[in-house]
């Protein structure tokens, strides 16, 4: 996740599709905002047992180690992804993109559009924004990161998905920033990365919005643990929901340094 997103799903003067969206034009950067808090978190995997039970301060520990492997081991990968948004309120409105993305550890993040359609203005002032967030923060890494510096933690319980134990954090970020966000964590209790979150932004983009809530999937590939899906749903002041989706894809990894 990384971030900036709606402003532009709200003034809406509605006459011939996008061409009479005026204060829609501003809103919809918005819609991406809360996204990105956590896309510097893929923790790598871990050789420790999964345990029923480890006081908060390892679980931490933990999950700092393999995020510093996953730094040194993962260089450079290519996947395509789906993005798509949606809006629904004083008008029906709707775009997809097709984006490929290729990782280098050096270089940092490129995107190339494959394809698009739907809305030209959600196109260019949501999913692409979307994308210029996502480089922002990997650029910005440690101040997204899941660690004490700039969250508080709380141990919940634990819980299975997918089959696989996972411990459940409560995050609260220690100061208000587009990159970061409260809510709950599933952390991996074998290799200690965050699996799912459910969350909303620390710092609300716009006053336009009444109310965002993220929900994001990792899941492994390889090595790796990369994200998988991310959801986000936005409450308009002024009326109507937009919805923010994105599906990583499937992951090619290259030149990828062993892992300990």
């Amino acid at each position: 996740m990384s971030s900036a997103a709606i402003e532009c799903l709200m003034s809406f003067h509605l006459g011939a599709g996008d061409r009479d969206i005026g204060l829609f034009g501003r809103v919809a950067p918005i819609l991406v905002a809360a996204l990105w808090a956590g896309a510097a978190l893929w923790p790598a995997r871990a050789n420790t047992p999964a345990l029923t039970s480890l006081p908060l301060e390892q679980i931490l520990a933990l999950m700092e180690h393999r995020d510093e492997i996953q730094r040194e081991g993962l260089k450079h990968y290519k996947a395509v992804r789906q993005y798509k948004v949606e809006y629904r309120g004083l008008a029906n409105l709707d775009a997809a993109m097709e984006v490929e993305v290729d990782f280098d550890a050096t270089s940092g993040k490129s995107f190339r559009i494959l394809s698009q359609s739907g809305s030209k203005i959600l196109g260019e002032k949501v999913l692409k924004r979307a994308m210029d967030s996502e480089k922002e923060a990997s650029e910005y890494s440690g101040g997204t990161a899941m660690t004490p510096a700039n969250y508080r933690f709380q141990l919940l319980g634990s819980e299975s998905l997918d089959g696989r134990p996972a411990y459940i954090l409560s995050v609260e970020p220690l100061k208000a920033s587009k990159f970061l966000y409260r809510g709950k964590v599933w952390v991996d209790a074998t290799d200690f990365a965050v699996v799912k979150a459910e969350a909303t932004p620390a710092k609300n983009p716009s006053f336009l919005i009444s109310r965002t809530v993220i929900r994001y999937t990792n899941a492994k590939a390889g090595d790796f643990w990369l994200p998988q899906q991310s959801r986000s749903e936005t409450k308009v002041r002024i009326g109507g929901t937009a919805v923010l989706t994105i599906d990583y894809g499937t992951y090619q990894i290259l030149d990828k340094a062993h892992i300990r």
